[in-house]
């Protein structure tokens, strides 16, 4: 892809050839930016490995073969003078450079991004998108007041909303294909380059239907429990880990039939219609509860709430929508937690 526009053209002053022929370190990446080696095809390819994990998913997501994604990352490992990633059997991780470079790389193709579609807008009046990740057992109660209040300041500008896991989120967020994330908070390595605001706490709840046969009974134990399918968030996330706390209150924490999803459709489908018990986000169940489809368990909850909170990059740049769309989730985080309090 040799038309791939290059990040700068800026001329470099020419070395002395005996500084030229013996360099004893590998040429800064300052200066291969201005000499326009890195290309915005290497900070692309770099950035999906990084992603995904994986060159072949990576080929895959850009639409290019796995021999050219490994060529171009070869090449910028060259140019940068360092290795960026290690290969091995589970694909390719980002090695201590890669994970520095990582968020300067995001800088750059993000701000690119933001300039071709200033420049596309300007003078043809294209309306301009905006693009968050959201988990998605928060999305059903925080979106829809949010995207109404934005939608009556900022009708023509589109909202792109990616849901999955808080690491997908956060991924997603480091390669500047998210402009915000409303999720939980990560582990210190992996929110570099990033803040957390808290926006509210989220209480955990079990809900099974109606007319379950746990509705009606006078002492619920974890024997008794263990008669249905126990439906939980999936292993190595943060709900997960309130999950497992009220089930080790419990005495439950050894149960063998475990349904582990993120959906929230799923997980209300098998509450419904298949006898399950579910652990879910309150906010996810409010209105069916309301609607007497399903039933609150009593269990122990006891340091059960999980801090939701809107995560931003320290370099990004904001457009008026994007701090509009930030002040609707901040006022809908607000009102949330009013509802949390008043439960108490």
């Amino acid at each position: 892809m040799d038309t791939d526009p290059t990040l700068s053209t800026a001329p470099v002053p020419a070395s002395t050839p005996n500084k030229a022929n013996k360099l004893d370190k590998p040429i800064t990446p300052l200066a291969n930016l201005t000499s326009g080696r890195i290309k915005f095809r290497h900070l692309q390819c770099f950035l999906a490995v990084t992603q995904f994990g994986s060159v072949q998913r990576a080929a895959d997501s850009l639409s290019i073969t796995q021999p050219a994604v490994s060529k171009t990352i070869g090449e910028l490992e060259s140019i940068l003078g360092v290795r960026l990633f290690e290969r091995g059997r589970r694909g390719a991780a980002p090695t201590r450079e890669g994970r520095l470079f990582a968020p300067h790389a995001a800088a750059c193709v993000g701000a690119l991004r933001e300039g071709v579609d200033e420049l596309s807008r300007h003078g043809v009046e294209m309306p301009g998108t905006v693009a968050l990740g959201v988990l998605p057992t928060v999305a059903p109660a925080l979106l829809p007041p949010t995207l109404a209040a934005f939608r009556a300041h900022w009708p023509d500008v589109s909202v792109r909303v990616w849901t999955g896991s808080n690491s997908q989120l956060l991924e997603r967020l480091k390669s500047a294909d998210s402009d915000l994330v409303i999720g939980r908070l990560s582990e210190p390595e992996g929110m570099v380059g990033m803040t957390f605001e808290q926006l509210y706490r989220e209480p955990l709840t079990v809900v099974v239907r109606r007319d379950h046969a746990l509705v009606h009974e006078s002492s619920i134990t974890a024997s008794v429990l263990a008669r249905f399918p126990v439906v939980v968030p999936p292993f190595g996330t943060l709900i997960r880990q309130s999950a497992e706390s009220v089930l080790t209150a419990f005495g439950a924490q050894a149960l063998s039939s475990l349904i582990e999803t993120l959906s929230v459709s799923l997980g209300r489908a098998l509450a419904l219609h298949n006898d399950a018990v579910w652990f879910v986000p309150s906010s996810v169940v409010e209105h069916d509860i309301e609607l007497k489809l399903l039933a609150r368990l009593p269990m122990p909850f006891t340091s059960a709430d999980e801090p939701i909170g809107l995560i931003l990059r320290h370099d990004r740049v904001r457009s008026p929508a994007l701090d509009s769309l930030i002040d609707a989730i901040r006022e809908a985080g607000r009102l949330r937690e009013a509802v949390r309090i008043g439960m108490k």
